[in-house]
């Protein structure tokens, strides 16, 4: 993990509701993968694009891990 690529994003748990940081690894690229909430330890799906070119964060997704907003 390269500390000068951790992006600290704020997100919505979206089972809970509540508000969380998460830091963001740029440098493992564009990646799905499962985050506990910190409140209620529920799953949840975080999708993150990463712009290659540019070595930027494009998007983050967070979502329920059972797919039932989707």
């Amino acid at each position: 993990m390269n500390e000068e690529l951790l992006e600290p994003r704020q997100v919505q748990c979206p089972y809970c509701g509540s508000e969380c940081t998460l830091l963001v690894d740029i440098s493992q690229g564009s990646i799905s993968t499962i985050e506990d909430c910190e409140r209620c330890c529920a799953p949840m799906q975080i999708d993150i694009e990463v712009d290659e070119g540019m070595g930027t964060l494009s998007s983050l997704t967070v979502h329920r891990d059972d797919n039932s907003d989707q």
